[in-house]
Parts: C-alpha cells; sequence; structure tokens
C-alpha cells in the first residue's frame, strides 16, 4: 500500500517532499501535481519503474515519457538547444508546455524516439513538483495520471485512492488538480510548431 502525503501547495512541507524524493530515488513510482494535471513520475534511470507507469497507463512501447527538470540548466544537459530555442524556451518555462527536442546521448534510450531521436522535456511551474526535484537532485521520468478508459486526467487524488494505492508508492496531494494536459511544442523543425494544444497559451 502506498504512502499518502498532504503536502502545502505554495509552502511544501520539506520532511515531507524528502521523503517523496527518496522513494522516487528508491524506484518507487509517485503520483505528484503539476502546473498542468497530476502525474505518475520516477527515477530518470529505472526502467521497472517506467514499465509501471506504463502498466498502469496501459500504454503502449510507443508512448514515451516525458523527462520534467528543475531549470533550464538541467533541461540542457539531456537536449540539443540552440540559441534560437533557447530564447522561446526561456520565454515560456517554468509553465504548462513541454518542449520537444533533439535529445543528447545522457537521455536513457527508452525515452528516446527511436526514428527522431528526439525527447519532449517540461520545466513545471508548480511549488510542490519544484521541491520533489530540488530534494532529487536530478529530473524525473513522467506522464499525465489519466487512468485506463477515462477520457480526463485524476484531479482528486484522496477519492481516487483506492485505484491508486496498490499500484504506486507514494501520493502527494496538493489539493485538487486540473484536467488540461501541457501544450506540446516541436521545435525540431527550424520553426515553432505546436502539436498538441494544451493549457500553455503560445503567443508569437
Amino acid at each position: 500500500m502506498s504512502q499518502y502525503l498532504v503536502v502545502h501547495p505554495t509552502h511544501p512541507q520539506p520532511r515531507l517532499v524528502s521523503r517523496a524524493a527518496e522513494m522516487v530515488h528508491e524506484g518507487g513510482v509517485i503520483v505528484y501535481p503539476t502546473d498542468s494535471t497530476y502525474a505518475l513520475g520516477c527515477h530518470l534511470g529505472d526502467k521497472d519503474a517506467a514499465d509501471r507507469i506504463r502498466a498502469i497507463r496501459r500504454l503502449g512501447r510507443d508512448h514515451y515519457l516525458t523527462l520534467v527538470c528543475r531549470d533550464l540548466s538541467e533541461l540542457a544537459a539531456y537536449a540539443r538547444v540552440d540559441n534560437q530555442s533557447y530564447r522561446v524556451i526561456k520565454r515560456y518555462l517554468p509553465g504548462p508546455f513541454t518542449f520537444v527536442l533533439s535529445a543528447t546521448r545522457e537521455v536513457p534510450r527508452r525515452l528516446v524516439h527511436r526514428r527522431r531521436r528526439t525527447i519532449g522535456l517540461r520545466v513545471p511551474d508548480n511549488p510542490i513538483a519544484q521541491a520533489i526535484l530540488a530534494a532529487l537532485g536530478e529530473p524525473m521520468m513522467s506522464t499525465t495520471l489519466k487512468l485506463p478508459e477515462e477520457d480526463l486526467p485524476v484531479t482528486d487524488v484522496d477519492a481516487r485512492r483506492p485505484e491508486l494505492e496498490h499500484a504506486v508508492d507514494v501520493i502527494v496531494d496538493g489539493g485538487s488538480g486540473g484536467v488540461q494536459p501541457t501544450t506540446v511544442v516541436d521545435l525540431t523543425g527550424g520553426a515553432l510548431a505546436v502539436t498538441r494544444a494544451g493549457l500553455g497559451v503560445i503567443d508569437d
């Protein structure tokens, strides 16, 4: 059965944040809030935990997890970012955007698109997510918390505890979650291309 942590949405308790990060580091799967929806997360290098996330969501191998970073300096270690792309990313992150970029060799193969060698990266503007990433000291693999056969993400993790507590190791309850996913922006083609319209608004 999972641990259930009620964390303040704007002033996360360090003890609870440290416990969530510790569980990720030890190979656990967590539920945590972001600036768009609740998400499932796990350690960057943990294949078994990533497979558990795919099993929870019933995702195929062609569905790639997102790399969630604390800041732009972390992002640059995992993606090739030219000057033009950096200006765009700096304008919109942190925020509810996922940027598709060319991956570096630092990225585990399971996160990289097989044909295009790209990766989706984001920096959430959410105090709890930021605190967990800071305590962990490295990015997480992540995807939206949407249960199989449901159209919308989970917004009330307390109400869904019976379905989640035997599937994940930690549930971080930071209050009501959103239903709109991130806006996905592809920067690999030389121009900005929105491939999924979501919560984030591109105003260029």
